[in-house]
């Protein structure tokens, strides 16, 4: 069984026992989180919502908070003298997903 949620502007395929990354969440570590805004239950049939699949949601376990790696964001203008370099760290939550509610 596996579903389609919705969380942070973005959709994911998430199945029961994934470890799933997203973005950061206001979740304590071992805490538990509960996504309602679910697009698509599969499995055996799959139901499609319109927009949201009603009744449905998908619970996962907070196992780590933390902060992907550095990305360099540099920009310049040629033959202007124009250049900035900027550093950038995105925060992120990984998550267990535990159950499928449908």
């Amino acid at each position: 069984m596996y579903a389609v949620i919705k969380t942070g502007g973005k959709q994911l395929k998430v199945e029961v026992g994934q470890e799933i990354y997203v973005e950061k969440l206001d979740v304590e570590v071992d805490g538990v989180v509960t996504f309602n805004e679910v697009l698509l239950v599969g499995g055996e049939s799959t139901v499609v919502g319109n927009p949201l699949v009603n009744g449905a949601s998908v619970t996962a376990k907070v196992l780590k908070q933390g902060r992907a790696k550095k990305i360099i964001v540099f920009k310049y203008r040629p033959k202007k003298d124009y250049r900035r370099k900027q550093g950038h760290r995105q925060s992120y939550t990984k998550l267990l997903v535990e159950s499928i509610n449908a």
